[in-house]
């Protein structure tokens, strides 16, 4: 009988075990060290981790996209993951890094919200965002954490690094401590009223368009409707 292994996505703990059945494909604490987590069976991880999925783009497509990278770590709702893509396109990121519980396409839920922008923007899932942070900085991009900290600057305030990456965290904890630890900028988005945060997909959503704002004319990027009207021209 074949047996389905699991492994925790703590790169403290790392700890490989076989789940009762009916926890596979759904969320679960690790047995070891408390870490939440999906059980997703080992050759799965694998083989997501082999991606990232590039879609087919066209030259024209590929220019337009933005030094900028999304880290999105153990979000529970895959209407927020696809509701993050769909902006994610908009706003001209190149690729969206999904971590920890998060949900990956193709799923339906993700679709519904998404409307196709999941196959227009390059996607990858690593287990552990931490880790997931280290290749990035390699290719030169700056972590941003979107979280309110006692570091924390407000969002129109802030100077973008030349190549951005920003972290997201789950929809209730925001963003792990040792997450915010990896990051070197804290930004938040100002609260008038008596809450004090927004729905991550919301959060992103004016996160993103401020930097792809101040990213954009680094890179001579313009919005679609402009190049078709030059070109017209």
């Amino acid at each position: 009988m074949h047996r389905v292994l699991v492994r925790c996505p703590s790169a403290a703990c790392g700890i490989v075990f076989e789940p009762h059945e009916r926890w596979l494909g759904k969320n679960m604490y690790c047995p070891a060290c408390g870490a939440r987590m999906t059980a997703r069976p080992l050759e799965v991880d694998a083989a997501l981790a082999r991606r990232p999925d590039l879609p087919p783009q066209s030259a024209e497509s590929a220019r337009e996209r933005l030094p900028f990278v999304v880290v999105a770590d153990n979000l529970r709702s895959l209407w927020n993951v696809g509701s993050i893509f769909r902006t994610a396109d908009a706003c001209g990121v190149s690729r969206i890094v999904l971590c920890g519980i998060s949900g990956c396409p193709p799923r339906a839920e993700i679709a519904k919200t998404a409307l196709g922008a999941e196959r227009a923007v390059a996607w990858e899932y690593r287990a552990d965002a931490s880790t997931a942070l280290g290749p990035l900085r390699e290719e030169g991009y700056t972590p941003v954490a979107l979280e309110r900290t006692p570091q924390s600057i407000a969002l129109d305030e802030a100077s973008w690094p030349e190549r951005v990456c920003l972290v997201l965290g789950n929809e209730v904890a925001g963003v792990s401590s040792t997450l915010l630890r990896d990051c070197a900028l804290h930004v938040h988005i100002p609260m008038l009223g008596v809450k004090s945060s927004l729905n991550v997909a919301v959060a992103f959503g004016i996160a993103a368009f401020a930097i792809g704002r101040a990213l954009a004319p680094r890179v001579g990027a313009r919005p679609l409707a402009e190049s078709a009207a030059e070109a017209r021209r």
